[in-house]
């Protein structure tokens, strides 16, 4: 049970940490990366750990990139549904309706 719980208590204070990092994240970079977020916990699996180390990897990337000054668009490309499809276990559930939903972000940033 205690091995459970501290489990849980740290899988939490490492989102917060995660959140924290990505609220540093210039203004284009946060709404891309909230949006990407929205999208992906769509197909978690299990306990949502498939995600968050998923999630991990691209808020390392923005940090870098938005560090070298690079506009989040040129990281992603402008098809962000596809750059996070390539990051998603292979799941055809919603994606199409759920791919026009992040394109549409996409068509207002730019």
């Amino acid at each position: 049970m205690n091995n459970i719980l501290s489990r849980l208590v740290g899988d939490k204070k490492d989102w917060k940490r995660m959140e924290a990092r990505a609220a540093a994240l210039p203004a284009d970079y946060r709404t891309v990366y909230g949006e990407m977020k929205s999208y992906m916990w769509r197909f978690t699996a299990g306990d949502g750990m498939d995600i968050v180390e998923i999630l991990r990897e691209i808020l390392d990337l923005f940090e870098t990139e938005a560090a070298a000054g690079r506009p989040v668009l040129e990281v992603t490309g402008p098809d962000l549904a596809a750059f996070c499809d390539a990051r998603l276990p292979e799941n055809d559930l919603y994606s199409v309706r759920l791919r026009a939903t992040l394109d549409e972000v996409v068509r207002k940033l730019a």
